[in-house]
């Protein structure tokens, strides 16, 4: 639940409650008030009443000559509805007056003696009646002087007041609920604006800034926000222009070192060419030949990865197993050379990726797979030899290309940085080898570039498996198996 929402709904909870507990204690403490003055009312009805019955009787009359001054007082007082009756402590019945409805069950006799006391009565029909008894002393014992009052009229009152007060109230929590509504979004608006800042500079745009007002908290969160913004687009902008300035350093570079490349490795032809030359020289030139090769390579290399980063290929649907057969047939004298043999099994499968890119990516992690066989030695089987598979088989929305190999394998520590550009295991063999460091680099990029992945799983000297994961063609068919051999066998 948004935060605007969790003030609004608990401002409003707070205000019912508060209205209800305050107007229900307030109507019940003045019904209580009003009774109470009802029953006081009574009780002093049935003194006077009682006073006059001992005034006319006398202190030691009789139950008869009670019961006969009452009737001659309720006929004297007939026009006052004054109404009240006679009994007995086991609840008999001695008179009433006209007006005088049932006695009240039981509450003589749960009376002592001099003890008057009253009840709130329900009769049939929903009619409510406060009965109060008070103790006449006759020869013959107590008899009890009972008064009634109709009290409906005050319950009647409270009801009608329970009901103005929901009115009142559903009309206050209205009130507050629109009140709360708006007090809610002003309070939440500098979270909103950190919101939708936030949102941006997620999106790149970072000299988004949010405005500060006032001296409360949520302003002092905006200010420390528009810090840390700053911050963050200051360090942004000094790794972008690191970026560039490599990147530019690195074309520069690529660039310029062409030139000089061209005369080496020319005149380094032209001295092997020569018959005349003695062996020494021819050495030395073929030394020259070869080092002039690896740095025209890492040249192009260094051009590759900066066109990879900078420009948007075209892709087009590739049959997955036609195209892997045909990158393991490029190899093919590699791999005998190097006594090294290679297996193709494909399932069929439509993948959208440039052909070009993905076939240097193939070729780039079978060739390293070729340069770790031969850097592991002899082979553990030396009738098989060393060993290359490439799988290829669909994984889910995925087609995964496997390089598989049985060579030196890859150090645990190394796993996770084999992918840097430069970086390279062994790099005294990695050289003799005419490595650069920057194979694997440009696979990965190219991994990305077509929404996909590169990953190894390498066990010291028993090899390594690269995978690289590609996203299947919506139309892909079900996979069909093909297999292919290459290579020395």
């Amino acid at each position: 639940m948004r935060l605007s929402w969790k003030l609004f709904c608990n401002m409003v909870i707070v205000a019912a409650l508060a209205l209800s507990l305050g107007g229900y204690a307030l109507i019940y403490s003045q019904f209580k008030m009003s009774l109470n003055r009802e029953v006081e009312a009574l009780l002093e009805e049935g003194d006077l009443l009682r006073y006059a019955l001992v005034s006319e009787s006398g202190t030691t009359a009789s139950a008869g000559e009670l019961t006969l001054a009452a009737r001659q007082l309720a006929e004297a007082t007939a026009n006052q509805s004054l109404s009240f009756a006679l009994t007995t402590a086991e609840g008999a019945t001695l008179m009433t007056s006209p007006s005088f409805g049932a006695p009240a069950t039981a509450l003589a006799s749960s009376l002592g003696s001099e003890e008057r006391g009253w009840v709130l009565d329900e009769r049939p029909g929903g009619t409510r009646m406060l009965a109060a008894a008070t103790p006449v002393p006759t020869t013959g014992g107590d008899v009890f002087l009972e008064t009634q009052r109709d009290v409906n009229e005050l319950f009647h009152q409270r009801d009608e007041q329970f009901r103005l007060f929901a009115s009142i109230e559903a009309a206050a929590v209205a009130v507050v609920g629109l009140t709360a509504g708006l007090l809610s979004l002003w309070i939440t608006r500098p979270l909103r604006r950190l919101s939708t800042a936030s949102r941006a500079m997620a999106q790149g745009n970072l000299e988004e800034r949010v405005p500060v007002q006032g001296n409360d908290e949520l302003s002092t969160l905006s200010q420390d926000f528009n810090d840390m913004a700053d911050q963050v687009e200051a360090h942004v902008n000094a790794l972008t222009a690191a970026a560039q300035r490599q990147e530019d350093f690195i074309g520069a570079f690529a660039h310029e070192i062409k030139t000089p490349l061209t005369s080496i490795i020319g005149y380094a032809e032209l001295l092997l060419s020569r018959p005349d030359t003695s062996e020494e020289a021819r050495e030395s030139a073929r030394y020259i030949f070869r080092e002039g090769r690896r740095l025209e390579a890492l040249s192009r290399k260094l051009m590759d990865l900066l066109v990879l980063e900078s420009q948007n290929f075209e892709r087009r649907p590739v049959a997955m197993d036609a195209f892997l057969g045909q990158v393991g047939g490029a190899l093919e004298p590699a791999l005998t050379a190097s006594a090294v043999s290679l297996t193709v099994r494909a399932e069929h499968a439509t993948v959208t990726l440039d052909p070009d890119l993905v076939e240097a990516a193939c070729l780039n992690l079978i060739d390293n797979a070729r340069k770790a066989c031969e850097a592991a030695g002899p082979a553990a089987a030396p009738a098989r030899g060393h060993r290359i598979t490439v799988t290829g088989r669909c994984d889910g929305a995925a087609y995964v290309i496997a390089v598989t190999d049985s060579g030196a394998g890859i150090p645990e520590e190394d796993i996770d940085r084999i992918t840097e550009a430069f970086y390279m295991v062994d790099k005294s063999r990695s050289r003799a080898q005419g490595g650069a460091g920057l194979g694997l680099a440009i696979c990965q990029r190219i991994a990305r570039l077509h929404g996909g992945s590169l990953s190894f799983t390498s066990l010291p000297g028993k090899g390594t498996t690269a995978r690289l994961r590609l996203p299947l063609a919506p139309d892909t068919t079900a996979p069909v198996s093909k297999e292919a051999r290459h290579g020395h066998r």
